[in-house]
C-alpha cells in the first residue's frame, strides 16, 4: 500500500460509488491531483461471475445459512447470493443500532470499488421542477435551492457518458432524457402499455436504464445474458469501478487507495477548515491521516453523516458542519411494500432455460398528485411502479410421463408490479452516534431510527389497490395484490440527513453540497436531499455531483477554497 502519511493533495474523495467515481473523474481530468479513499476492496473482471453456472458453486447458491452466518442482514438484499456476498459489508463485524420496536434493514452496504453501483438496479430516472418545487405545491416541507432548469445540462452529460436507455414520453413529471434504443418491451407489456393508457390514462414505458443498447467508448452493448448484480465483464453497464474511477485513475491525477475506512475529517481549529481525514486500513489497523485543500464525502448517505457525526470537536460538539441541528435528521428511504401479480396469456411465447434475460422491464411514472392529475384524498407525494413480465415453465404440471412433459412444457407468463414510493422527510426519522457500541475498526456506529407516518401507510394502501386496477386493465387473470409495510423498515434509496438549503438555519448544504459552516467541504452524495420523490435517485445523484464540482474548481479558481 502506498504511504500518503506525508503526501497532500488538492482534494480527498471519500468513497468510490455513483457520485464518488464522478468526482474524481471530473476532478482529476480538470488537473486536480486526487485521492480517492475507498473502504472495500479493488474490483475486477477475477471477481466477476454473471457467466458462471450454479454448479460451480460450491453450494450451489442452496445453503443462504452460509451467506447469513456473516451477512445476517444483507442476505435480506435478494441479490446478496453465493455468487457476491464476499462483495458486501460483513454485517458482525460492522453493526449498527436501532430501538428494539423500529427495526430498520440497512442494505446494500458494498465494500468493493464502485460501491452500491456493482449491484444496483440501474434504473436511471430523472426528477423534474414539480419534484424539485414539491413543497410549493402541497406546503410540506421544504423546496430545493435549485431547479430542474439547474440541473437539466448535467443530467444530459451524465447520460451521454453513463448510457441510458429508454422512451421519450413527453411526460412532465418524468422529463426525458439522452436515450440510448430502449429494450423492447414484451408483448405482454405492450398490451399492459396499450390498455393501461386507453382504460386509465397511465403510461407504461420501458425501464430508463443504465444499460447499454449500442456500444459506448469501448463499452458493448448488453448481451442479455441477465444477473448483472455478479458483474459485467463486457462493461455493459454502468459501474463506476470501471468506468468514472479508471478514467480518473487513467489521467494519471487520482490515486486510488483502498480499505480505507474513513472516521472523522480533520480540522484545522483557527481556520475553521478542514485539513484532511483520518481513515483506519482495514487490513493493518492502522490509523492514518492524509490532507488536502478540500475533502469531498461521497460515502453514502448514513456513512457520510457518520463521519460527520464522529467529527465532533469542542467547537462543534453535536457534529461537524451542524451549527444548524439538523443533521442526521429527516432521513427518508422509499416505501416499496405494495404492488400485485398476475397471469398472462403466452401470445406466442415458449419457455426456456436459456436465455435470452432482458436485464429490465417497464415503468410506470407517478400517476397521482401530479401537477395537472388527480388528487388523492389520504396522502400526499406519489409513488411509481416497476414491473416485468417471465415466460416460465409449468412446474407444477400434474401427471407423469408424455403428459406431464407436455403440460411442463405450457408456458406460464407472470406480470409483476411493485410501488416505490416518496416518504416525507420528517425530524423524528433520523441516525445518531450509538455511544456504547464500535465497529471491529474501534470506529462508533451508527443507531438509525426511522418508521412509516400515515402518509407512507395511506400511500402503501393505494399501491396495492392501484396495482390491481392495472393489472385488470391489462386483462390479467388470477390477479393477487398486497399492501404490507413490513416489519422491519427498509430501502436502499436513503437521503436527506445532511439536507441542502438556502437558509444556513435550517440546512447542512447549500445547494452546491457546500457544508455552511466549514467552506472546503462537501457532501455529495443522496444525504442533501431536501426531499426523496418516487423516482430513483442515483442518476440525480451524479447530476449534482458534476454541478457541485464544477463549482468547487472555480472557487478554487477564484482562491476562495
Amino acid at each position: 500500500m502506498t504511504d500518503t502519511s506525508t503526501q497532500s493533495y488538492d482534494v480527498i474523495v471519500v468513497g468510490s460509488g455513483a457520485s464518488g467515481g464522478w468526482a474524481c473523474k471530473r476532478l482529476a481530468e480538470a488537473g486536480l491531483k486526487v485521492a480517492l479513499l475507498e473502504a472495500g476492496r479493488p474490483q475486477s473482471n477475477s471477481n466477476f461471475s454473471e457467466h458462471k453456472p450454479l454448479f460451480e458453486l460450491k453450494y450451489r447458491d442452496l445453503a443462504p445459512e452460509i451467506v447469513r452466518k456473516t451477512r445476517p442482514i444483507q442476505s435480506g438484499f435478494d441479490i446478496c447470493t453465493e455468487y457476491n456476498y464476499e462483495w458486501f459489508c460483513n454485517d458482525l463485524e460492522e453493526p449498527y443500532t436501532t430501538p428494539s420496536d423500529k427495526p430498520f434493514h440497512w442494505l446494500g452496504r458494498v465494500r468493493m470499488t464502485g460501491g452500491r453501483t456493482n449491484v444496483w438496479g440501474r434504473v436511471s430516472l430523472r426528477f423534474s421542477d414539480f419534484d424539485f418545487k414539491a413543497a410549493s405545491h402541497d406546503g410540506y416541507g421544504e423546496n430545493w435551492p435549485l431547479s430542474y432548469r439547474d440541473l437539466d445540462p448535467y443530467y444530459d452529460l451524465v447520460e451521454n457518458y453513463v448510457g441510458v436507455c429508454g422512451q421519450a414520453e413527453g411526460l412532465s413529471e418524468l422529463p426525458d432524457g439522452k436515450f440510448q434504443p430502449p429494450m423492447p418491451l414484451t408483448c405482454q407489456e405492450t398490451l399492459l402499455r396499450n390498455r393501461a393508457k386507453q382504460k386509465l390514462g397511465w403510461i407504461v414505458t420501458p425501464a430508463r436504464s443504465a444499460n447499454l443498447t449500442r456500444p459506448l467508448k469501448g463499452r458493448a452493448a448488453c448481451h442479455y445474458c441477465g444477473p448483472c448484480e455478479r458483474g459485467c465483464q463486457s462493461r455493459s453497464y454502468f459501474n463506476s469501478a470501471f468506468t468514472t474511477v479508471a478514467d480518473a485513475v487513467k489521467s494519471g491525477n487520482c490515486t486510488l487507495i483502498s480499505n480505507a475506512m474513513v472516521h472523522k475529517v480533520l480540522m484545522d481549529r483557527d481556520t475553521r477548515r478542514a485539513r484532511g481525514v483520518l481513515y483506519v486500513d482495514r487490513v493493518t489497523r492502522q490509523t492514518r491521516e492524509i490532507y488536502a485543500r478540500v475533502v469531498v464525502l461521497c460515502a453514502q448517505a448514513q456513512e457520510s453523516v457518520r463521519i460527520l457525526l464522529n467529527s465532533a470537536t469542542p467547537q462543534d460538539p453535536n457534529g461537524l458542519g451542524n451549527s444548524s441541528g439538523v443533521l442526521g435528521h429527516y432521513l427518508t428511504a422509499h416505501i416499496r411494500s405494495g404492488g400485485g401479480s398476475g397471469e398472462m396469456p403466452a401470445l406466442g411465447a415458449k419457455p426456456t432455460l436459456a436465455g435470452p434475460h432482458r436485464p429490465v422491464g417497464f415503468y410506470v411514472p407517478r400517476f397521482r398528485n401530479t401537477k395537472g392529475g388527480p388528487k388523492s384524498k389520504n396522502f400526499l407525494r406519489g409513488y411509481g411502479y416497476e414491473g416485468d413480465t417471465q415466460v416460465d415453465f409449468s412446474w407444477d404440471a400434474p401427471g407423469f410421463g408424455e403428459a406431464f412433459k407436455k403440460s411442463l412444457r405450457e408456458p406460464q407468463v407472470q406480470i409483476d408490479v411493485t410501488g416505490f414510493g416518496e416518504v416525507l422527510s420528517r425530524w423524528d426519522n433520523y441516525v445518531e452516534i450509538d455511544k456504547n457500541r464500535v465497529d471491529r475498526f474501534g470506529i462508533p456506529v451508527l443507531r438509525i431510527q426511522m418508521s412509516n407516518g400515515s402518509n407512507e401507510d395511506a400511500m402503501i394502501k393505494d399501491m396495492g389497490q392501484s396495482a390491481g386496477e392495472l393489472l385488470e386493465a391489462a386483462g390479467a387473470k388470477n390477479i393477487r395484490t398486497y399492501a404490507d409495510p413490513p416489519k422491519g423498515r427498509w430501502a436502499v434509496h436513503e437521503g436527506g440527513i445532511a439536507r441542502m438549503g438556502a437558509d444556513p438555519k435550517k440546512s447542512v448544504l447549500t445547494q452546491f453540497q457546500q457544508t455552511h459552516d466549514v467552506k472546503n467541504l462537501f457532501v455529495m452524495d443522496a444525504s442533501g436531499f431536501p426531499s426523496n420523490p418516487c423516482q430513483n435517485p442515483t442518476l440525480t445523484i451524479m447530476a449534482l455531483c458534476v454541478r457541485s464540482c464544477d463549482y468547487l474548481m472555480d472557487e478554487m479558481k477564484k482562491t476562495n477554497l
